[in-house]
């Protein structure tokens, strides 16, 4: 009896070591495949953001790429050709020949003078561009879309202080791109720019990040120089020819229009804010031009140093001066300025309440209004403070 007790507790203990080795090596495979799931969950997710990322650029590219059009610039130059003619300076003397070269014209021909990239704005064929890439004297201007089509087009506004060009064709039922919000962009975001570089290579798109806002630059074009302001820099590699062109972000929105490169550098490219560009688009639709207000003074900001030098009685303002020639009066004779009673030597201290300062200069107030917007301005003259209303005319 007591035998049978012991082989009775012997099997006991041997069958719960052989139970806790099986459900220790259950738990452990269990766990075990649970840690490498999570592990390749973690991997996956990893590999799923670079591969997001690069899908996501190929979406907009695909998505935007055929609203997106190269603008030509073509001119009728005249057609030389060479000919020679045999002369003998010496006449009858001396058996000598010479052959001159002469030219003369053979008609004229229309040839490639210029060009660009823009991107369609509505279905009815307003395009989007900057002005430099219009601004041929005498140039006639063809489209030619995604899809090879080719249509004239007519140069509907030029916006005179932005580098901002609207145009048209004939045609309807176009893609259309989305405009965003320039206002929202961070340095470091993804920045996809599509365009006509070189003027060869239609629809090359690059892609880059923002690397910098608000930057200022003097840009040269055909015209001369121009000074363009609040500036969105971007490494996304810009070439001549995709001036006009979108940058994009990865919504596919339009956040700038490609204005320029720096040279001499690498990877250095800027583009104007959409934001600017969506009051002229505005007014194009409505009133079919461009128009900016027009207030008609000469000035310059006050700051600590101008204010030492000239003993003004303020730091801050914009002070109304005559420009160093005499084509330059501080006021325009007939303008806004002038018919509401502005004097040279005044100072302008507020306009519709915000303080003049180099921060925030007059002309950024007065381009936020529209033409014949009524504008209030803090005035002092001759040692008093003055409110003066003006009605701003169109420049």
């Amino acid at each position: 009896m007591e035998n049978q007790q012991k082989q009775f507790i012997a099997t006991i203990v041997v069958l719960s070591i052989l139970i806790s080795s099986v459900f220790g090596f259950l738990a452990g495979s269990f766990a075990f495949s649970r840690l490498a799931q999570k592990a390749g969950s973690q991997q996956a997710g990893r590999g799923n953001f670079n591969t997001t990322q690069q899908e996501g650029v190929v979406k907009v590219v695909k998505d935007v790429s055929p609203a997106v059009v190269s603008v030509i610039a073509t001119k009728d130059l005249p057609i030389i050709e060479q000919q020679f003619q045999d002369v003998n300076p010496f006449g009858d003397l001396f058996p000598f020949h010479i052959q001159i070269p002469q030219f003369q014209q053979k008609g004229t021909q229309k040839q490639e003078v210029g060009g660009g990239t823009g991107f369609i704005i509505s279905a009815d064929g307003l395009i989007l561009t900057n002005k430099h890439v219009v601004d041929i004297d005498g140039a006639e201007y063809t489209v030619l879309t995604n899809d090879g089509q080719k249509y004239p087009a007519k140069v509907l506004a030029k916006d005179p202080v932005q580098d901002v060009a609207v145009l048209k064709i004939d045609k309807n039922n176009l893609p259309v791109v989305k405009l965003g919000d320039s206002g929202k962009i961070d340095i470091g975001q993804t920045a996809i720019a599509i365009g006509n570089a070189l003027g060869e290579f239609r629809n090359t798109v690059s892609v880059g990040v923002v690397s910098g806002l608000q930057r200022s630059i003097s840009a040269a074009s055909g015209s001369g120089t121009e000074n363009l302001e609040d500036l969105i820099q971007t490494d996304a590699a810009v070439n001549p020819g995709n001036s006009g062109g979108p940058l994009l972000n990865l919504n596919g929105e339009v956040i700038g229009v490609n204005v320029a490169m720096a040279s001499g550098a690498q990877s250095i490219a800027f583009a104007l804010p959409i934001n600017l560009a969506k009051k002229d688009i505005e007014q194009v639709k409505k009133f079919g031009k461009i128009s900016y207000p027009f207030l008609g003074i000469r000035y310059t900001i006050i700051d600590q140093a101008l204010k030492g030098k000239n003993n003004l009685p303020v730091d801050s303002g914009a002070l109304i001066v005559k420009g160093s020639n005499d084509n330059e009066p501080a006021i325009v004779t007939g303008s806004p300025a002038d018919k509401a009673g502005l004097k040279e030597n005044d100072i302008i201290l507020e306009a519709d309440g915000q303080k003049i300062d180099k921060d925030h200069p007059l002309a950024k107030i007065v381009e936020g209004h529209n033409v014949g917007d009524t504008i209030t301005l803090k005035v002092l003259s001759n040692g008093k403070e003055k409110e003066v209303k003006v009605v701003l005319g169109e420049r």
